[in-house]
């Protein structure tokens, strides 16, 4: 399948993502080596590697995580399309975390040297560049708060209404229809720190109360002012970002 020009990025026609100017999208283009496909549960990034690129996600959904010594896995968050991976590794001599493709994923990749790069020669993509990681930091602080002080069904909830936001900025089907949600129990609960039968009891309870339902791979919200009562989500932080976001 032929490569993705940057210019002609789908991602780049939904309203999720900030414009920009041709010769930011040129200078985009030329750090960009290839593309690079991923099949379902394959590592991108391993803990500890030390020559990661930098990615793009064009396609997919994928997870930071790290994992303990006898296996136990932390999930920090999730990572969609639009999303730029491994910045944190070109702050360390090895990568903290490692990156596993949830679904089939095709990401761009970028030398090495782009983050240097693109600071030095665009100061704007350099500050999208920070605001991007920025970002990822506060998805990660919102997971902190759920993990330490909410209870299960408010960390579910929580985590159900910010990946449904983030999905459906993704997709250009009427959210009624559903958005994509390929996480399994397992996964939502290595994310929130639960057992996986506490997990499956806490999904039941809140699809019983006719909060939302996941089928065939999609989510359906059937009452969201209901689901951030339950998550103790008021306001508009911790849904799921501000509208517009910077894409690289």
């Amino acid at each position: 399948m032929a490569e993705v020009h940057c210019v002609d990025c789908p991602l780049r026609r939904l309203p999720l993502f900030m414009s920009n100017s041709a010769q930011e999208i040129a200078l985009v283009q030329s750090f960009k080596q290839r593309e690079i496909r991923f099949n379902a549960g394959a590592l991108v990034i391993q803990e500890g590697q030390t020559d990661a690129s930098l990615f793009t996600l064009l396609e997919g959904w994928a997870f930071r995580f790290k994992t303990l010594s006898d296996g136990r896995r932390q999930i920090l968050n999730f990572l969609l399309p639009g999303d730029f991976i491994g910045v944190q590794q070109k702050m360390a001599d090895v990568a903290a975390h490692g990156v596993m493709a949830l679904t089939d994923t095709v990401l761009c990749v970028f030398q090495r040297a782009a983050l240097w790069e693109l600071h030095r020669q665009s100061p704007t993509l350099g500050f999208n560049i920070t605001w991007l990681t920025a970002s990822e930091e506060s998805l990660v602080d919102e997971k902190l708060l759920s993990v330490g002080r909410r209870t299960a069904e408010e960390r579910i909830a929580a985590l159900l209404v910010q990946l449904f936001h983030q999905a459906a900025a993704r997709q250009t089907a009427p959210v009624a229809d559903g958005v994509a949600f390929p996480l399994t129990q397992q996964e939502i609960a290595d994310a929130l720190g639960l057992s996986l039968v506490h997990t499956n009891k806490t999904l039941r309870k809140l699809e019983r109360r006719g909060l939302h339902r996941i089928e065939n791979g999609c989510l359906y919200l059937h009452d969201e002012v209901a689901l951030k009562h339950a998550a103790d989500m008021y306001g508009p932080g911790g849904v799921g970002g501000p509208s517009n976001r910077p894409l690289i």
